[in-house]
C-alpha cells in the first residue's frame, strides 16, 4: 500500500470517509494529516458546517490535506456541487513537514477518486470563499 517515492500509506478510513462524503454527502469536509508513515483522518465536518468552520479547522502552522464539498448555484440557477482537494501548507510550518506533504500529495490524491478541483494554499487568503467560488464555476 505504501508508495515507494514517499513511503506513505493511506489508511482505509481515509478512502471510506471520502466515499461517504462523495456518495452519501455525510460530511461537508474532511481534514487529513500525516501521522508517522500514513495519512489518517483528523476531522470530519458535519453537513451543517460551513466554509468558515472548515477553514478555522486548519492549523495555522502545520500542513494538512483537506477535502471540501462546495455547494453553489450556477448563473442558470442550477444547484451544483464540486469536491475540492486542498493542500494546506502554511509558510510558518516546518520545512521538513512541507516536503513530506508535497511529496505525498499526488499519491494520496489518486486514492480519492472523484476530486474535481485542486487548490494549493499557504495562507488563508489563497483559499478564501471567493477563490473557491471562482474555481467552482
Amino acid at each position: 500500500m505504501a508508495n515507494a517515492a514517499s513511503g506513505m500509506a493511506v489508511e482505509d478510513e481515509c478512502k471510506l470517509k471520502f466515499l461517504e462524503l462523495k456518495a452519501k454527502r455525510n460530511y461537508r469536509f474532511i481534514i487529513f494529516r500525516i501521522d508517522g508513515q500514513q495519512v489518517v483522518v483528523e476531522k470530519l465536518g458535519s453537513p451543517e458546517e460551513n466554509y468558515d468552520d472548515f477553514s478555522n479547522s486548519l492549523p495555522a502552522d502545520e500542513c494538512r490535506y483537506a477535502v471540501y464539498d462546495f455547494d453553489f448555484t450556477t448563473a442558470e440557477n442550477c444547484q451544483k456541487s464540486k469536491i475540492f482537494f486542498i493542500a494546506w501548507s502554511p509558510d510558518s510550518s516546518r520545512v521538513r513537514m512541507k516536503m513530506v506533504y508535497a511529496s505525498s500529495k499526488d499519491r494520496f490524491k489518486r486514492e480519492l477518486d472523484g476530486i474535481q478541483v485542486e487548490l494549493q494554499a499557504t495562507d488563508p487568503s489563497e483559499m478564501s470563499l471567493d477563490i473557491i467560488k471562482s474555481r467552482a464555476l
